[in-house]
């Protein structure tokens, strides 16, 4: 039984930390999140902070794994409402370039991530994102609804594409029409993976 609380107690100070760390790095970015507007508000030490993170940067780390499952979530729920499996594709895709609107997403993943993690820091949850696009794709070629393209190069193509226009969304001076812009020539493109006959 004291084994069970202690558990979670632990998990209520981590999750506590976590959303504290996402309200900070989302409003006033990394750099200027103070060790203090982590963790005063929730009314917890930096030795909590260092205890259970390693410091700001572990506690970044898990904002963004935290995001990045809830985002996964996100898509599958997407892939799981379509009518046929290129919808699917194709309505994934998009709604994980859209998801540079969010304020949270744009500073915190896209413009805070790389700068302070580093590609290799991302790279597992980039590999994540790569597999399954290539399942997708080899799903869709098996099915012969796109036309017998390597998967695998295809997938470093549309997941580099979807990555680089959710930056230009993330940085442009009008996020919506950027994604407007982006998201009528995405689909475009990805169109022209389709079967002519």
């Amino acid at each position: 039984m004291a084994r069970q609380k202690r558990a979670d107690m632990i998990a209520v100070t981590r999750s506590k930390l976590i959303a504290a760390g996402r309200k900070a790095f989302a409003s006033k970015g990394y750099a200027d999140t103070a060790m203090e507007d982590l963790t005063a508000d929730v009314e917890l030490t930096r030795g909590a902070l260092y205890h259970h993170f390693g410091g700001k940067k572990g506690l970044f780390e898990a904002v963004i794994a935290q995001i990045d499952a809830e985002s996964a979530e996100r898509l599958r729920a997407v892939v799981a409402q379509a009518a046929t499996p290129w919808e699917g594709f194709v309505e994934e895709c998009v709604a994980w370039v859209e998801l540079a609107l969010e304020p949270e997403i744009q500073r915190i993943v896209l413009m805070d991530g790389p700068s302070v993690l580093g590609d290799t820091a991302r790279r597992a949850s980039q590999t994540r994102c790569l597999l399954n696009t290539m399942r997708s794709i080899q799903d869709l070629i098996d099915n012969k609804i796109i036309k017998p393209v390597d998967a695998q190069a295809t997938a470093y193509l549309v997941n580099g594409a979807a990555l680089n226009a959710s930056l230009w969304i993330a940085s442009a001076s009008d996020p919506r029409v950027a994604s407007i812009e982006t998201v009528a020539s995405f689909r475009v493109l990805l169109s022209g993976l389709l079967q002519t006959a």
